[in-house]
């Protein structure tokens, strides 16, 4: 017999209950998705969910009950998989339904459908009643998702009517009423701020309006400044300064457009030197035009000092609804009024680069330059 065969070789004995256990512990705190139930994030909910395996239930991330030791728990992508393993889901949080964010959304939805479909703005009682949920709790909750409340919700939808029944050539005393507005009185107390100019001129596409204008170049490539009586109404930035025109003239199709004389030189030169150097600021009046909400965002912009940034999510805070991200995204990609408002200083979460009307460059060098006008001593 060869020496080979003669050795004995070790037995290997398998691991322990206890040795399993913490082998268990270890990888599951490993997972990312750990601290998400650690922590009951509400995010998560939705993205995955765990299971217990001492109750035999399932859960979602942000669940409330006691949280489970980490050797108990194992993580499932959809709560099918989780009940195809064998696991109920939770009385508790009741992850086989829709999360309560999900059903505070559809209530929040179907109150701006009502809104919408409406010949006429229905009541905050009406609309709590018909989707179930009393009036005060409803108007908190479509405030904190929307950030507006129910009636300033009804208003942007009348003023979005209005414009589309001028643009449709309909009289002004028939688009009116045709909006939804309960009287001719209450329109033109706002009409200023909706439209920027009357409501026959904005029907006519600008006519009898007259805006200044002026081209120039800056480190950003093309600019566009141009004015109304009230005040500056566009910056725009570009590659192309006559596709810049060009989409002035569509947007005042009637107006009457004018290039610079001496005094709006100046204004332009404020702005080209805004630009290429954003410490320096602007004192200029702006014709800021836009519905409720956006102004609100729009002010917070202002608040933004040169060289820090705010999150989307950081804004909605701000103006104290910090569920209307996504509309504090669409606030700010309506800006017409580029770096004088600044929605460049808005960011993701991460500090990663999103969403710029002028394009993700133009924002980057903005932000550049801002940074580093704040590093010179």
């Amino acid at each position: 017999m060869s020496a080979s065969t003669e050795k004995s070789h070790p037995s290997v004995n398998p691991p322990t209950a206890a040795e399993r256990r913490l082998q268990k512990r270890l990888q599951t705190e490993a997972d990312p998705r750990w601290q998400q139930v650690m922590s009951r994030d509400k995010a998560a909910d939705g993205q995955f969910y765990y299971s217990v395996a001492t109750t035999g239930v399932y859960c979602r991330p942000s669940c409330a009950a006691r949280t489970a030791r980490a050797e108990n728990v194992d993580f499932f992508l959809t709560a099918h998989q989780a009940e195809q393993a064998g696991f109920r889901p939770c009385k508790r949080c009741k992850p086989d339904q829709p999360s309560l964010d999900m059903q505070q959304m559809e209530k929040v939805a179907q109150a701006c459908r009502l809104i919408k479909e409406a010949e006429q703005e229905p009541s905050l009682d009406t609309l709590a009643a018909t989707v179930g949920l009393s009036v005060f709790y409803l108007h908190r909750l479509f405030k904190r998702l929307t950030g507006l409340t129910p009636r300033e919700f009804a208003a942007g939808v009348r003023a979005e009517r209005m414009r589309t029944a001028l643009q449709d050539e309909a009289r002004v005393t028939d688009a009116i009423y045709q909006a939804g507005y309960q009287s001719s009185s209450r329109f033109y107390e706002r009409a200023d701020q909706l439209l920027g100019m009357t409501p026959s001129r904005y029907r006519a596409g600008g006519k009898d309006t007259l805006i200044r204008f002026a081209l120039a170049q800056c480190s950003l490539g093309a600019l566009l400044v141009a004015g109304s009586d009230k005040g500056l109404c566009a910056i725009w930035l570009g590659d192309d300064a006559e596709r810049l025109l060009l989409q002035l003239q569509e947007a005042f199709p009637a107006a009457e457009l004018i290039g610079a004389d001496a005094e709006f030189e100046q204004w332009v030169a404020q702005v080209v030197g805004m630009v290429e150097q954003p410490a320096v600021g602007i004192s200029l009046p702006l014709d800021i035009r836009g519905t409720a909400f956006q102004q609100r965002v729009w002010q917070a912009l202002l608040q933004i000092p040169v060289g820090q940034t705010l999150s989307y999510s950081e804004v909605a805070q701000r103006i104290g609804s910090p569920k209307a991200v996504r509309a504090v995204a669409s606030a700010c990609a309506a800006n017409m009024l580029a770096v004088a408002i600044p929605c460049h200083r808005v960011v993701r979460n991460d500090g990663s680069l999103s969403g710029y009307r002028w394009g993700l460059e133009r924002k980057a060098r903005l932000l550049q330059q801002e940074q580093q006008g704040n590093d010179v001593p």
